[in-house]
């Protein structure tokens, strides 16, 4: 079976390799990045997520992808879609748009880039008449792209997240959504 891969003007997405883990994590497990993800993580965290998301895709035909620069290869980040995994949350099953950028490359429009391309997929590729994204609501630059992504804050869907402790500062997530009931892709 051939691998994944979508492409935009500056970025391909595609799926996880083994030798994805070490320059993932050099290039995105940074204090800028890691801030409202709960701090750097060990490489066994990473191995974890490689291993996670190839499965995902080998399953699903969607994950998190890879998101590497069509310049020199470099891997930037990932962006893609994934069912919602947090059982006894709102998000549970639904089509869960994530995505994480090395710092290095913020600004510059590439999360948003990989982000259109990742709901044109969706809108195309799954029966879902809708994407969620969550974040926690310190991450202003995380729901900024969310709205600039046309998606809309669902408080009804707010949700504790699991993965944090009661109290801790990071576990209150919000979610904002996108219908899409059209199944045509998003405007340019």
């Amino acid at each position: 079976m051939a691998e994944f891969r979508l492409e935009t003007d500056r970025l391909i997405l595609r799926g996880w390799r083994q030798e994805d883990v070490d320059p993932f994590m050099q290039a995105l497990d940074t204090p800028d990045v890691m801030r409202w993800l709960g701090g750097s993580q060990p490489r066994s965290h990473y191995a974890a997520m490689q291993q996670t998301m190839a499965q995902m895709q080998a399953d699903a035909g969607h994950c998190f992808w890879i998101m590497e620069s069509r310049a020199d290869g470099a891997i930037l980040g990932f962006c893609g879609p994934r069912r919602g995994r947090h059982a006894g949350t709102p998000i549970y099953g639904e089509v869960e748009l994530g995505w994480r950028l090395a710092a290095s490359h913020w600004g510059r429009g590439l999360a948003k880039e990989a982000a259109r391309a990742a709901i044109d997929w969706c809108r195309l590729n799954l029966p879902d008449r809708r994407v969620v994204a969550y974040t926690v609501p310190g991450n202003s630059a995380s729901w900024g792209l969310m709205r600039a992504l046309g998606m809309t804050r669902r408080e009804e869907m707010d949700f504790d997240h699991p993965a944090f402790a009661q109290g801790h500062p990071l576990r209150r997530h919000i979610v904002y959504a996108l219908d899409h009931p059209d199944g045509h892709p998003s405007p340019p």
